[in-house]
């Protein structure tokens, strides 16, 4: 069995839509809790921006398995943050055959 090492907290966020007043909406992001995770780079990249270049690094992020449905199960419609690093999520699976962790693929752009 893989060993992973736990040891970054990252909150877990989810976008909800909140009245603005004037009958639209706003997004705002709302912590669901913090996990413990282990951050693995994977690629990256740069993209030419609006007005700067960015960066897109692609990483793997692990963490103990919650079963479907859980709000500590990561989806892909929601962010993981550690400070001011934001890092939206692309896909979630089982990290090893047991089931014992999952695997999140995630990008965090940054300016370059």
């Amino acid at each position: 069995m893989t060993v992973y090492s736990l040891n970054r907290p990252m909150a877990l966020e989810e976008a909800q839509a909140t009245d603005d007043g004037a009958g639209g909406h706003e997004l705002a992001w709302v912590t669901l809790g913090t996990l413990w995770t282990e951050l693995r780079p994977v690629s990256g990249r740069e993209l030419r921006g609006e007005i700067v270049p960015e960066s897109q690094m692609r990483f793997r992020i692990f963490l103990r398995a919650a079963p479907q449905g859980s709000p500590q199960r990561p989806r892909p419609d929601q962010r993981f943050r550690e400070g001011t690093r934001i890092f939206r999520i692309l896909t979630v699976s089982e990290a090893d055959p047991l089931g014992a962790f999952l695997i999140c693929h995630a990008h965090e752009e940054v300016p370059a």
